[in-house]
């Protein structure tokens, strides 16, 4: 392993300021000096040490034992450096946020699958439909709809396509009738998704000749738990509007109705997200090529 120790005072630098150009100005040096010293050091180690997007920089695991190490005895350093070189097969704790509306994710056999191949890696998986940068909350990776992620991030496919439907039970629908138009909702008993309380409710967008709109629908019922507008739905209690592959089992059952479908076109799926390539962590790595193969 060879190290060049001039470098771990940039790595301290940029690990106590949690910003590169905060480090360069502690340490007198550029910017992108600051960039390419890091850079040397995690190619060395062969991991990456930080993990960084426009926004924001924290450690990763590997970063945060050396930051512990060079802040203890100086013998201690030389094994810390050792250890974290050395650290090949993926393990560690592995954050994901990600959104409640992913059912695929979420519906437990991808992460099952992955937990069985990989022993060493312990995931943790925060399911919130808040918009935040995952890196400076500390997450490895996120899972969220292609058109939400930011620009700077690495997107990999987790599903195909996927499309929203309005549903509602057969019952309702006899007593109420058939939304011809998605103007027709407005006449209609609704049940709506907000992702928090401080949130207005999701609109409900369709598509006409091309043209996208959506329409002002003031649902009576209103929830962030997609298990609660699929029970109350299916109870009768109105039309909700979801992700088609949360209503399928239903819909293919006959206990709720699609409707609307020729204004409710596909669009980009799910994706798992992250903020960096180079020297990935092996527990990131594995997860990836879990995912690849898994849509194979």
């Amino acid at each position: 392993m060879n190290i060049d120790l001039n470098l771990l005072p940039l790595f301290l630098a940029v690990a106590e300021e949690h910003n590169f150009r905060a480090a360069a100005d502690r340490l007198g040096v550029t910017r992108s000096a600051v960039s390419q010293g890091m850079r040397r050091l995690e190619d060395a180690f062969g991991t990456a040490l930080v993990m960084r997007t426009t926004r924001s920089v924290r450690l990763t695991e590997e970063g945060e034992r050396l930051h512990d190490a060079l802040s203890g005895p100086l013998s201690d350093v030389r094994t810390a450096l050792e250890g974290v070189a050395a650290e090949n097969a993926p393990r560690g704790l592995l954050r994901i946020a990600a959104t409640s509306i992913a059912e695929k994710f979420l519906s437990g056999p991808l992460i099952a699958s992955f937990a069985a191949a990989q022993p060493g890696v312990t995931i943790d998986v925060t399911v919130t439909d808040e918009e935040f940068d995952i890196v400076a909350a500390g997450y490895d990776a996120g899972v969220r709809l292609g058109e939400v992620i930011e620009q700077d991030m690495i997107a990999i496919p987790l599903t195909g396509d996927q499309r929203e439907t309005a549903v509602a039970a057969p019952a309702y629908l006899a007593t109420y009738g058939v939304p011809l138009h998605p103007r027709d909702l407005v006449n209609h008993r609704c049940i709506g998704w907000r992702p928090a309380p401080n949130v207005a409710p999701h609109r409900w967008e369709f598509v006409e000749n091309g043209i996208p709109f959506d329409v002002a629908v003031e649902p009576q019922i209103t929830t962030n738990d997609l298990r609660l507008m699929l029970r109350t739905a299916l109870a009768g209690g109105g039309i909700t509007f979801a992700l088609e592959e949360n209503f399928r089992p239903f819909v293919d059952s006959g206990e709720l109705i699609p409707l609307l479908g020729e204004f409710l076109p596909p669009f980009p799926g799910f994706f798992l997200y992250y903020p960096q390539r180079r020297n990935m962590a092996p527990k990131m790595r594995a997860l990836i090529d879990h995912i690849g193969r898994s849509r194979e």
